[in-house]
């Protein structure tokens, strides 16, 4: 028994989802489709500083995908508040993506978004009331779900995938744990116990987030294998948690598995910070391999990307490999 206090989350007051203003909508999310000339413009760019790495990136992605080498996105929480995840849905249906690993703040917009169609609250509003992150809906979901998940064995972001799917969740088509959980495609999820508003609420079971966390970091190294000779990571705007959990798992990868050489990674989003550019892009492939740093909003580098890959490509319509 800890000599310290504790505070008793059974006396937390929650509100529902529904009372809550919420930010963003699914009707404000993107719609992917073809850009005639997306391919012909890239070309015609020069081929220095941050076009280069944009040019490099959308080769070095089609070449890991024809060679059948890891193709991982790391993703931040604000990637899904910026009404991009069909972009990378469709990019996952077009093998472009075999892995996508967030923090845990991801998971929780995504769930949001895929059953109630809204996500993101006023922080400095509830913050002040005391009731940022005090949803009842959220909690009550994601947790039914880590139970049956950590019954079945299975990692937090399968889990979610698939409670995802057998809710028929009203908007589950901007979902990107229900479509990779579809495709078969691994989402796992790395949480930072104390920084998602799930861990606020009574329902909150260490044990279980824990062990489904732990998992899904396993997974994550067993996939960066294949990485070598070719791999492609991109980092979409987490500053600290995938950074630092991408290092470890890069770790027990070559401890275990062998030499992971020779990849690629980029890091795309407003500013470089220290982590992304130190733990992806240069301390990973300081000895062989690639960083690629590339400035600019999500909503806006992200469709773009999918442009420049999908214009012009042979296997468009390839199924995920």
């Amino acid at each position: 028994m800890s000599r310290y206090d504790e505070i008793d989350l059974s006396r937390v007051q929650t509100v529902s989802i529904h009372e809550r203003d919420s930010k963003v909508s699914v009707e404000q999310f993107g719609r992917p489709g073809p850009l005639p000339g997306a391919a012909a413009w890239l070309a015609r760019l020069p081929g220095l500083l941050a076009a280069e790495h944009l040019q490099t990136l959308v080769e070095r992605l089609r070449a890991a995908r024809a060679a059948g080498k890891t193709r991982l996105f790391m993703l931040g929480g604000h990637v899904m508040k910026t009404g991009v995840s069909p972009y990378l849905v469709d990019l996952m249906r077009r093998g472009f993506i075999t892995h996508f690993a967030s923090n845990g703040s991801c998971t929780i917009h995504d769930v949001e978004a895929s059953l109630f169609g809204r996500t993101s609250e006023d922080v400095a509003d509830t913050l002040e009331r005391g009731i940022f992150g005090m949803v009842r809906e959220t909690p009550a979901f994601m947790f039914q779900a880590f139970r049956q998940g950590r019954e079945r064995k299975e990692g937090m972001g399968e889990c979610l995938g698939r409670a995802l799917q057998e809710a028929q969740a009203p908007h589950a088509e901007a979902s990107l744990l229900a479509q990779a959980y579809r495709a078969a495609v691994p989402f796992t999820v790395h949480v930072s116990i104390g920084g998602d508003i799930l861990h606020q609420h009574p329902e909150a079971c260490g044990a279980s987030m824990g062990e489904l966390s732990l998992r899904d970091f396993r997974i994550l190294a067993a996939a960066l294998g294949g990485l070598n000779q070719g791999g492609v990571v991109v980092n979409l705007g987490s500053a600290v948690v995938m950074p630092e959990v991408f290092l470890k798992a890069l770790t027990v990868a070559r401890n275990v598995l062998g030499p992971v050489r020779d990849f690629t990674t980029a890091n795309l989003d407003m500013l470089q910070h220290y982590r992304p550019a130190e733990n992806v892009l240069r301390r990973p492939t300081q000895t062989s391999g690639r960083g690629l740093p590339i400035v600019g909003h999500h909503e806006i580098l992200i469709p773009l990307l999918h442009a420049l890959l999908t214009d012009g490509d042979p296997d468009s319509a390839a199924a995920t490999r």
